[in-house]
């Protein structure tokens, strides 16, 4: 059984989709536009969310030759993939948009938090401004990239048939993508149905239903929202609770986003001068600076406002020191435990301080809007896989290890992705040797020089992936970060005449080793979750996130292009010669 995103496509066939998967009714096994002869350009971008759009566009402008295959049948990426109940962004406008004037200019947004439908409507919009469905196949799952050494290209071929030769290669098959289905004793016997938040069925009732959902993280929480409040039954099984923040939802009128579009240039601007997308300062560096009264008053404030302000804007040492750590989950416990008042669900959910499950931050905060009101609710339960685990599923539902039952209609897999690296290490992509990505980051770890190159990938680029900033930022200003840079990288390539351009193995050590310091810095280190890639049996658990945030990590990468620091440049002609030619 086997249920899978790579690149936005849910692969899922009758072999291998779990009982009652559905599979979006646009999804081709083949595409019939197919062009019968090899494509030729400059960038083969694989993906069409917002790291391919943005590439696309940005490749355009810089008027080199782009052509774009993408998995699933329309704009979107993970947009338009993810349409589980309650599915919506987690960036607030007016920062989760591309920052290009003309599609900016004519779209207004209806809330403050996007949902999946809207975001949709979103990408169409973008496509129609900008024209990109001219450079762009659709149905087209990359599943093989090799580098021809002799013409200085690669070759990307799809599993529909396309065939396409670029001199560079760009991957913007973004950070989770691919749907992980843990391997469940049982599974296959199970008699109901069983939905994968990566695999949602667009028809699905949940109306006078028993559904048992596996997860507690960003997605489990949005599907609790929705399901518990006209399911039959809804019972939650969990290892450890996320530490939800408050949404604040709201509606977003016309006449509001125009007043502010005067200076949404200056907003963006800001916001990618920014630790994490958004232009929020810091209320100090030690909270324990700060008197208890003091303290208060800013946390208040900052809950009230909503969204990731009570992260962004805290105490600079919240996420350094445990103490302060302490305090900061204190209140927010406090928070929880006004709303969440059974006090058997809120020794799940929120337990005392002195059981912690693991420091405040380090694992990604939800954004909720009613979800400690449905989990109050009588008709929904909680059960604690960390007390009692999952032992398999069983004909009618699951059985845990002390032989207690559960009954289910169905059952939901809200159990995450293979983050950072699947999508990358599942589509053949091959080495100047044809060794396979996946190969080689199996042995060796993940490995990348700058977050946006890998050693043995000759004029290869990647955004939105690992040893970047990704987890920790908004994710259209650290795409934009990312794609700018790559195409500047590309512009200073072509005007020196280089032929091949890539990173050096022990610069890509360096970059790791230093990521890795920094992060031990911090209290990250002590807590595993996708952020590290520990969610998935048998993936090295490795830090894999760029800590000092999107301005530092911006001009640190863009610092190494002059000299092209950790590079080996094929063919270049000297800078001031280029200059001159």
């Amino acid at each position: 059984m086997a249920t899978e995103v790579l690149g936005g496509e849910v692969l899922v066939t009758p072999e291998t989709a779990p009982n009652g998967a559905h599979v979006h009714e646009d999804i081709k096994p083949a595409d019939n536009a197919v062009p019968k002869e090899t494509l030729e350009c400059d960038v083969l971008v694989i993906g069409a969310g917002f790291s391919g759009i943005t590439a696309i566009h940005r490749f355009r402008e810089m008027g080199m030759s782009v052509k774009c295959f993408e998995s699933g049948s329309d704009f979107g990426g993970v947009w338009y993939w993810n349409r589980y109940p309650g599915a919506r962004v987690d960036s607030e406008l007016p920062f989760y948009q591309l920052n290009i004037p003309e599609v900016y200019r004519d779209w207004s947004f209806t809330q403050r938090f996007s949902d999946h439908t809207e975001l949709r409507r979103y990408m169409a919009h973008i496509d129609k401004v900008l024209g990109l469905r001219r450079d762009a196949y659709f149905n087209a799952r990359v599943n093989d990239a090799r580098w021809d050494e002799s013409s200085g290209k690669w070759t990307v071929k799809t599993l529909q048939g396309h065939v396409a030769k670029a001199k560079y290669l760009v991957s913007c098959t973004g950070l989770l993508h691919r749907t992980y289905t843990p391997n469940f004793e049982g599974l296959s016997s199970y008699k109901g149905e069983v939905y994968h938040s990566g695999a949602w069925p667009e028809d699905f009732n949940p109306k006078g239903k028993k559904i048992g959902l596996i997860g507690a993280g960003a997605t489990a929480v949005q599907i609790t929202q929705e399901l518990g409040k006209t399911a039959s039954e809804l019972t939650v099984f969990l290892r450890r609770p996320s530490y939800c923040l408050p949404m604040g939802q709201r509606a977003f009128t016309v006449e509001e986003q125009n007043s502010w579009k005067t200076y949404y240039p200056t907003l963006f601007t800001t916001g990618r001068d920014s630790a994490a997308g958004f232009p929020a300062g810091r209320a100090g560096d030690r909270l324990q600076d700060a008197t208890a009264p003091e303290r208060q008053r800013l946390f208040e404030e900052l809950w009230a406002r909503g969204s990731f302000n009570f992260a962004l804007g805290n105490y600079g040492n919240i996420l350094l020191d445990p103490e302060a750590n302490k305090i900061a989950y204190e209140f927010w416990r406090s928070k929880v435990c006004a709303r969440l008042t059974d006090p058997a669900k809120h020794a799940i959910m929120a337990p005392p301080v002195e059981k912690q499950p693991y420091y405040f931050g380090t694992k990604r905060s939800p954004l909720e809007q009613d979800y400690y009101e449905v989990l109050n609710q009588s008709n929904v339960h909680l059960h604690s896989l960390t007390e009692n685990p999952l032992k398999k599923f069983t004909e009618t539902g699951l059985e845990m290890q002390d032989g207690k039952t559960y009954d289910f209609d169905l059952v939901v897999l809200a159990t995450g992705f293979d983050s950072y690296s699947g999508s990358l290490t599942q589509m053949g992509l091959h080495s100047k040797d044809n060794v396979d990505l996946a190969d080689i980051w199996s042995s060796k770890g993940v490995n990348t020089y700058l977050g946006i190159t890998i050693a043995g990938f000759p004029n290869f680029f990647h955004a939105y992936t690992p040893q970047a900033p990704t987890a920790l930022s908004n994710g259209p200003t650290i795409i934009e970060a990312q794609v700018e840079t790559i195409v500047d990288m590309i512009r200073k390539l072509e005007a020196e005449g280089a032929r091949k351009f890539e990173a050096k193995e022990e610069a890509e050590e360096e970059w790791k080793a230093t990521l890795a310091a920094r992060s031990k810095m911090t209290l990250l280190p002590f807590t595993d979750s996708w952020w590290n890639g520990a969610n998935i049996p048998g993936k090295k658990a490795e830090n894999m996130i760029y800590v000092g945030g999107i301005n530092m990590y911006e001009k640190e990468i863009r610092a190494k292009i002059d000299g092209w620091h950790g590079f080996d440049v094929v063919g270049a002609k000297p800078a001031a010669t280029a200059a001159a030619a």
